[in-house]
């Protein structure tokens, strides 16, 4: 009987998987975390310059809301 999630892992957890297989130093597991930080905060950085844009936010704007 195979042994099935209820949940299958998303993409990054499976990419995650395969890396703690090769038994990474604790300090290199720091800096990977705060590498992976760095860019999920540039990406929702991104998504929310992208929405400021296509809704002609502006600082004015969003203090008179």
């Amino acid at each position: 009987m195979q042994n099935k999630l209820k949940t299958p892992l998303s993409n990054v957890q499976q990419e995650l998987l395969k890396l703690f297989a090769a038994d990474v130093p604790d300090h290199h597991l720091e800096e990977l975390k705060l590498e992976m930080s760095k860019f999920l905060l540039k990406k929702t950085r991104e998504e929310a310059d992208k929405a400021w844009e296509e809704k002609s936010l502006s600082d004015e704007r969003i203090i008179n809301y």
